[in-house]
């Protein structure tokens, strides 16, 4: 009597089964503390997941495989939103997280492609501006990858060709 509850004062939680019904089947793996709650039951609504509540089910928890389930048919819904509504990301190119570099740094980025900004930008303004365009650089994916795995096997660097100087081992 300190307050908490326990599996003697709520009644076992190992003998209970899920209380869904899977595609006109009870499930009879042991229920976990996740509850089939209205905003879920929504959710398996709006996915068209083949899921209900059982009415003879005494309770409304559910398993870790349905929780599971559910759960994933949620983020994805929710992050395809996110990305359609921002416009700005596109779902086939890493985020880059620019506001990580220091402010020298992006003044060199924006002077380097001469990106036309006001005097007086702070980080966040400037980061915001210069995403916008790097989103916009096209590159050549392949052409990059297959540099990279040369520039790697020949044991050089783009400094070294610059130079005119070769290592060869």
């Amino acid at each position: 009597m300190n307050g908490l509850s326990t599996e003697e004062d709520s009644g076992s939680q190992h003998d209970q089964v899920c209380c869904l019904v899977d595609a006109g089947e009870r499930c009879t793996q042991l229920a976990g503390n996740a509850a089939y709650n209205k905003r879920i039951q929504k959710t398996v609504a709006q996915r068209k997941l083949r899921l209900h509540m059982d009415s003879a089910s005494s309770h409304n928890y559910i398993c870790e495989y349905h929780k599971g389930v559910i759960q994933s048919v949620r983020v994805k819904r929710k992050r395809r939103d996110s990305e359609d509504d921002s416009g700005e990301f596109d779902g086939d190119h890493p985020e880059v997280e620019l506001y990580n570099l220091q402010v020298n740094t992006l003044r060199r980025y924006k002077r380097h492609y001469k990106i036309p900004t006001r005097p007086g930008l702070n980080k966040a303004q400037l980061v915001d501006i210069l995403m916008k365009h790097f989103r916009t650089v096209p590159v050549a994916e392949k052409d990059c990858l297959t540099y990279f795995i040369y520039m790697i096997k020949t044991n050089r660097s783009k400094f070294d060709q610059r130079n005119g100087s070769s290592i060869d081992m």
